[in-house]
């Protein structure tokens, strides 16, 4: 019993000095991390302004002229393209008003040129009776007749001229109620109504179908008042789309020059600046965004990323300097997205742990799986108390890690 005892004591000394010589030796094995890069990047506050999606074009198309409805093409809910035809009226009454039309000008074109033919006779004798004014046989009489009949000729000339004019006119009239009689779309869209069926009488003015383009879509936002002021033609501003945290970009494209007396907000429109497809994938007009208001100036900012603050007896981080894991103490600002604004403690270019931190020890090494890749970009942040994200394009996380979480 006594040297299962001693052997036990011996055993229980080799084991507790191991783990000082393998580290006076250099032994311990390093931590697996992964790191990210406290960064300079610019700060701009926003506040969340809900507004929705309007489209510039959106009517009811109408019959530019009267007659029976032949043919409606289309159905609630297709798409159309500028110049597709909606409905069709019926054409041979509209036809043969051109042709009536043709009639006259060619009735008219007849008219002058017998005019034209006795004004040719009368100005041939008006000549003749001023060639014997020298002579016995003058008669100031006939001649004065003759020169008022000249007059009378060429008047009706006039006349003819002005009646071709008349008729021409009434058969380009004919030719366009002929081509309106195609009740063509104005501009793309989608149909979302149908006024007519086939068979209807259509009078002018008489609304067909009723179009909206969804390809031209803006944003509406009622602003405070106090947030005008930064929001010129031009600016750029983002919105979100639901929950998903995604941005996008939009310009603001006018102010409407009228305030709610009630609520102090004017009327503000945003065009936003992301390709059709995107856009028309995810939204439509009367649909919901949160368009973000900026607040103040730009202003740089160091960050650091949320996943490096450790709190336990306040905020400290750890910092990698020569393979080693140093903690330091940090004083942090608001949140910007996925990071902290730091007041004190770290520099930019600084590399701290955010995976794996948790169970480092002071100056204890560590490895990474390669070397921080940091992503700069806009950070912003909800003003008013509200929740702060990342105000770069698409939200994207600025975080560069490499490496995996050490096991």
């Amino acid at each position: 019993m006594q040297s299962r005892a001693a052997f036990a004591a011996c055993l229980f000394a080799v084991l507790a000095v191991l783990p000082g010589i393998a580290s006076a030796q250099g032994g311990e094995r390093p931590a697996l991390v992964e790191v990210d890069e406290v960064i300079v990047e610019p700060l701009a506050q926003t506040a969340p302004v809900i507004g929705r999606m309007v489209a510039r074009q959106r009517g009811t198309v109408a019959s530019l002229t009267r007659g029976p409805v032949a043919r409606v093409t289309v159905e609630v809910g297709d798409r159309v393209r500028e110049g597709d035809v909606l409905v069709e009226l019926a054409r041979d009454r509209l036809e043969e008003t051109v042709n009536a039309a043709e009639a006259a000008v060619k009735r008219q074109r007849a008219a002058l040129g017998t005019a034209r033919s006795q004004l040719d006779l009368a100005q041939q004798e008006l000549e003749r009776l001023e060639r014997l004014q020298e002579s016995p046989a003058f008669s100031q009489a006939r001649y004065d007749d003759k020169l008022r009949e000249v007059q009378t000729a060429r008047a009706r000339v006039g006349e003819a001229q002005a009646a071709i004019a008349a008729a021409e006119a009434d058969k380009r009239l004919a030719e366009i109620d002929l081509d309106l009689g195609v009740i063509k779309a104005p501009y793309n869209g989608v149909v979302i109504e149908k006024h007519t069926v086939r068979g209807a009488y259509a009078n002018i003015g008489d609304s067909m179908v009723t179009l909206l383009n969804i390809e031209e879509l803006e944003i509406e936002a009622d602003v405070p008042a106090r947030l005008l002021a930064g929001l010129d033609s031009g600016r750029l501003v983002s919105f979100q789309i639901g929950d998903d945290g995604v941005r996008y970009d939009a310009v603001v494209r006018a102010q409407i020059p009228e305030e709610n007396a009630l609520t102090k907000t004017r009327a503000v429109r945003f065009v936003p600046a992301i390709a059709d497809d995107v856009l028309h994938g995810k939204l439509a007009p009367g649909a919901t965004v949160t368009v973000r208001i900026p607040v103040g100036e730009r202003r740089d900012v160091v960050t650091v990323h949320k996943d490096a603050i450790l709190p336990q007896g306040g905020d400290s981080v750890f910092v990698v300097t020569d393979g080693k894991a140093e903690p330091r103490s940090v004083e942090l600002g608001a949140a910007v997205g996925r990071r902290f604004i730091v007041k004190s403690g770290l520099e930019p270019g600084d590399v701290v742990v955010v995976m794996g931190n948790e169970r480092l020890r002071p100056g204890q090494p560590v490895t990474t799986g390669g070397p921080p890749a940091p992503q700069g970009g806009d950070a912003g942040g909800d003003a008013g108390g509200g929740e702060s994200d990342a105000g770069g394009q698409n939200g994207s996380d600025k975080t560069a890690k490499s490496g995996a979480n050490a096991g």
